[in-house]
């Protein structure tokens, strides 16, 4: 007599269990919607897969299908990955920004939230260049581009201007152009390779925009295990005090800048007054700091005189 084969899991099962896991882990509060994006994710359900885009409707409406065993393999990596520590953004491949998708891999830094507020207040100010000579596009520059979330989500919302993107990392603008490409305006960004602002010497420009590098070294210790053991660290830190970019940036950027041109500078906490001094040492003022959602000083605004 044979036994009887053993049953496989039903998705609410598999999920239940594996939530179950990530809810021991370091990221607790997010360990329902974790398990539930990874199990798309196996299922080969989630938007960067050919098929269509299937959400949470889906898992509740065939939460008692057997999960498939090629699927549960997948699946148990992929919490094993996330228990370990790393970003769910990475395993999955894909991170929203601006409301846009991204690809994003760990050559580039996981676009965050507060990087809108730079991308808001540099719409604003494109806008308002606009309507004051609408027949001269506004050209902008996104330094250190990375997944090129800044330039597609510049290109996204001004047609009209033209915007060139920098970066170091040959890896990097290629997933920065097909970023571009995936949110159709890859036709009005030209991405270039080179340090900061040296792919575009003597080329004039009315906003320049980065979120470069700007945490200590002396401050590796301290970073969230996501961050510290899984971003680039080349896109992170700088220098012993967060500053080195900044003090070659700031210069390129005033001899770039057309005169009354815009400077906007994602900071790190703690970095305003130094941020103050290095934009005023290069006759860029007045100075404006935005402040995010927790009350940190994070985008730096200097006009070249």
């Amino acid at each position: 007599m044979t036994s009887a084969p053993h049953a496989r899991p039903t998705l609410r099962l598999a999920l239940d269990a594996a939530a179950a896991v990530l809810a021991e882990g370091p990221h607790a509060a997010r360990a329902r919607r974790d398990t539930e994006n990874l199990l798309l994710h196996a299922l080969r359900l989630n938007p960067l897969h050919d098929g269509p885009a299937i959400n949470l409707a889906w898992l509740i409406a065939h939460d008692g299908d057997p999960l498939p065993s090629d699927a549960a393999a997948v699946f148990c990596d992929l919490v094993e990955r996330r228990l370990a520590g790393e970003p769910i953004q990475y395993i999955l491949g894909h991170a929203e920004f601006f409301g846009l998708p991204f690809q994003v891999s760990r050559d580039v830094l996981i676009p965050r939230p507060e990087t809108e507020l730079l991308v808001e207040r540099a719409i604003a100010l494109a806008q308002d260049l606009h309507h004051s000579r609408p027949l001269l596009p506004p050209r902008i520059a996104d330094v250190g581009t990375g997944s090129g979330c800044i330039a597609v989500a510049l290109a996204h919302a001004l047609p009209f201007a033209q915007i060139v993107a920098t970066d170091l990392s040959a890896a990097a603008l290629a997933l920065a152009s097909d970023n571009a490409a995936r949110n159709r305006v890859d036709s009005r960004i030209r991405f270039l390779a080179g340090d900061l602002l040296d792919p575009v010497q003597r080329q004039p420009f009315d906003l320049i925009v980065s979120n470069p590098p700007y945490v200590a070294e002396n401050d590796r210790a301290g970073l969230d295990l996501e961050v510290r053991d899984y971003e680039p660290a080349q896109a992170l830190f700088a220098g012993s005090d967060g500053l080195a970019i900044y003090r070659r940036l700031i210069p390129a950027a005033a001899r770039a800048l057309v005169p009354g041109g815009i400077l906007l500078l994602e900071i790190g906490h703690g970095q305003q007054a130094a941020i103050h001094r290095l934009c005023q040492s290069q006759r860029l003022a007045p100075i404006q700091f935005l402040p995010d959602l927790q009350g940190i000083p994070r985008v730096a605004i200097a006009r070249k005189n």
